[in-house]
């Protein structure tokens, strides 16, 4: 058999090198879930939600103390319409309901970090505002919309055994938790469609 009867012009495909943006941290988490942040970085999340290209929301609780402190940041750090911060109800119309109706959605990466602990946010108020996104994780899973939201609570205690007290004698919070949400930091995607805000006022 001569030379000439092999195809030398093929060559074998390149192995595709792995996304690690896509599969880690959410390449083990179901598309629809709400779960403790645990061991993911807020930075990882971000990262992997922009490959997938979902909106990512962040809202650092860490100076709430009440439950109106909560709905006003996540309000404000999730760039929600006005007046979804009157109550669990109305966060929870905000992030289904006005969302769907503002255009497709690709899907959704929140975080909520450091969620008070403490006797004026209790566990029931606690259990109550996570229901809410559990809900919104069923709305778009209906929908075939992934929503992912991971969650973490504030403690008193750092592992290293270092406190850091907030202003005004808030909860302390733990110094490896801390993250920079400047703007520049943290560039989170508003899922609003500025048209629709437009029109609907």
């Amino acid at each position: 058999m001569s030379q000439e009867d092999f195809d030398l012009s093929f060559e074998p495909e390149p192995i595709m090198e792995r996304n690690t943006e896509m599969d880690m941290p959410l390449r083990t988490v179901r598309t629809n879930i709400v779960q403790s942040i645990r061991a993911h970085r807020v930075s990882e999340l971000q990262q992997a939600a922009e490959a997938l290209g979902h909106h990512f929301l962040y809202a650092n609780l860490g100076k709430a103390q009440v439950k109106q402190d909560v709905l006003d940041l996540i309000n404000a750090q999730y760039t929600l319409p006005v007046n979804s911060n009157k109550n669990f109800d109305t966060l929870y119309s905000a992030i289904t309901d006005t969302l769907h109706k503002s255009g497709p959605q690709t899907g959704f990466v929140a975080v909520l970090e450091h969620i008070p602990s403490h006797a004026r946010f209790d566990k029931e108020t606690r259990e109550q505002l996570l229901d809410i996104f559990r809900d919104a994780s069923d709305y778009w899973n209906d929908r075939k919309v992934p929503f992912r939201c991971f969650y973490s609570f504030a403690v008193a205690r750092a592992a290293t055994g270092e406190t850091i007290q907030l202003e005004g004698g808030e909860e302390p919070m733990p110094t490896d938790k801390l993250v920079d949400v400047s703007p520049m930091a943290l560039r989170m995607s508003s899922p609003f469609n500025a048209g629709y805000w437009l029109t609907a006022a």
